[in-house]
């Protein structure tokens, strides 16, 4: 029990004062609003200005009609009326359902009829009138309805009601992308309904979180690049909506404009050769819109991409004609909003000749669950677990207690050098080196105190066990070759193979390309 108390406090103690006040004030006024039956209204008079947008990014087909979806690769379908608050897929699904990212899907011509039958059951919606998807969801209604030149005042009042319950539950109690989606979502009903009030809070959540949240290097510091990609798409899409919508003059699109570049210079250095991502910390595949999309779109929208160096994001990359490597010298994330970070440090990513080799395990649930645990584990990335151990804390589906720090770099033309001290309760170090070759990489781990120690190797469910044994070679000749499920998104897994290394002190690896 004193365990659990210690690990709360050593979670709650990275929280800033404005999250920890948050909480304890909407835990409060929920109370007291129960207490004297006060309830929201869902219909809001209101006028509109039917917005001009620029064409702008489909992500993937999701509704299949007849009142069929698709989230998360898993499928739900509803005979008579569309269960609005279905969970038996999980929460992130219903989520999904009252996104409503289908409304961008070409040739849907029951979209109307979606969106009021939403409307007609709203007062019973329990998930989907949480301000996160309300964010999400108003800005797929705003862009449908202006994209179609539909004027309908039963949607634009219940929009402009939900509008003002997000505005009296901003998540302040959790800041990051979450805040940032409440901002964005706020910009786009500013202008639909040339609002003031709302304007107002965009702007100050956008200057005020874009600012802390954007890296020297352009890096989104939750430091997931499919969240990143997210981010980025929403600022470009609101990029799109301040260009094309004269209506407030106040510097906000050059602001915004100077953010999207440096984000796209950060993903522009992280994108791989053939467009994909790394799969590191919550990242996955089927979720954000695809790198070469966000290129294309910004293209539209006048932006550049310039060449930048990654720096604050702890990520590095080194590449030539034979191999992509990725590799995380970096500290957590965000202190006081590490839920989707893992206990990775010193992880890495290796392509070649184009095609993944050593890959993150990936995501496939945000169930707090085993599966969960797992992913997020040391044990479970591309570096060494000691004693066992997960080198941060990281626990609850979301949470992080005692976390690793970098505590030394150095870096050359060919190597990278670093330490943590993840392990510091047991009073022991580990220190990385890359040297990286034309046609090898060289990686050396060192403990400052022996212990039991393994160093863990997840190749691609592409590559077979030959060419494991062919391309590694390894000073301990007490490895193992075994199996572990890789995520090919959420809901999707695949065997592949594992090379696991026990050691005590040193350890060398070398990788043939």
């Amino acid at each position: 029990m004193l365990s659990s108390y210690i690990r709360l406090f050593n979670t709650v103690k990275y929280l800033k004062p404005k999250q920890i006040n948050y909480r304890l004030y909407y835990f409060a006024r929920k109370r007291v609003r129960t207490a004297l039956g006060k309830k929201y209204i869902f219909s809001k008079s209101t006028n509109v200005q039917t917005l001009k947008l620029q064409k702008s990014i489909h992500i993937a087909d999701c509704y299949f009609g007849n009142q069929k979806f698709s989230f998360l690769n898993l499928e739900a379908t509803f005979e008579t009326t569309i269960d609005w608050n279905y969970a038996k897929h999980g929460k992130l699904w219903t989520y999904n359902l009252t996104y409503f990212d289908y409304l961008s899907q070409d040739n849907q011509t029951d979209n109307i009829l979606l969106i009021e039958s939403f409307i007609d059951n709203i007062e019973d919606i329990k998930d989907g009138l949480e301000p996160f998807p309300i964010s999400l969801r108003a800005i797929n209604w705003v862009k449908y309805l202006s994209s179609q030149q539909i004027k309908n005042q039963k949607i634009d009042n219940s929009l402009y009601a939900q509008y003002y319950i997000l505005l009296d539950n901003l998540e302040y109690h959790l800041l990051g992308n979450h805040l940032l989606e409440n901002g964005f979502s706020l910009l786009f009903g500013a202008y639909y309904f040339q609002d003031e009030v709302l304007y107002k809070k965009a702007k100050e959540i956008l200057e005020e979180e874009l600012e802390e949240q954007i890296l020297e290097d352009g890096a989104h510091f939750e430091l997931s690049p499919m969240y990143h990609q997210i981010m980025l798409f929403r600022v470009l899409d609101c990029i799109n909506l301040l260009r094309n919508n004269k209506w407030q003059e106040n510097g906000l699109e050059s602001f915004l404009g100077h953010k999207s570049e440096l984000m796209l210079s950060w993903l522009k250095e992280m994108t791989y050769v053939n467009g994909d991502i790394p799969l590191l910390n919550d990242s996955t595949n089927g979720i954000a819109p695809k790198s070469a999309q966000l290129f294309e779109y910004a293209k539209s929208l006048g932006l550049s991409i310039k060449k930048l160096s990654l720096s604050s994001s702890g990520y590095r990359k080194v590449s030539n004609e034979n191999y992509e490597c990725i590799l995380d010298i970096g500290h957590i994330g965000a202190d006081y909003i590490p839920g989707h970070a893992h206990a990775d440090t010193f992880n890495f990513e290796l392509r070649v000749g184009g095609k993944p080799f050593i890959v993150d395990t990936g995501l496939s649930t945000y169930e707090t669950n085993e599966r969960r645990t797992l992913e997020r584990s040391t044990a479970s990335h591309n570096t060494v677990a000691v004693n066992g151990q997960n080198q941060s804390d990281v626990w609850g589906g979301f949470r992080v207690a005692n976390r690793a720090n970098i505590i030394y770099i150095e870096e050359g033309e060919s190597f990278v050098n670093a330490t943590h001290d993840g392990y510091k309760k047991d009073k022991i170090l580990h220190t990385r080196k890359w040297n990286f070759d034309y046609q090898k990489v060289d990686i050396e781990d060192t403990l400052s105190e022996v212990s039991e120690a393994i160093a863990k190797f997840h190749f691609h469910p592409s590559v077979n066990k030959e060419e494991i044994v062919k391309k590694l070679r390894v000073n301990n000749k007490n490895f193992t070759v075994s199996t572990y499920s890789y995520a090919l998104g959420f809901n999707n897994l695949r065997d592949a193979f594992v090379l696991e290394i026990p050691f005590e002190k040193d350890l060398k690896v070398s990788i043939l390309i």
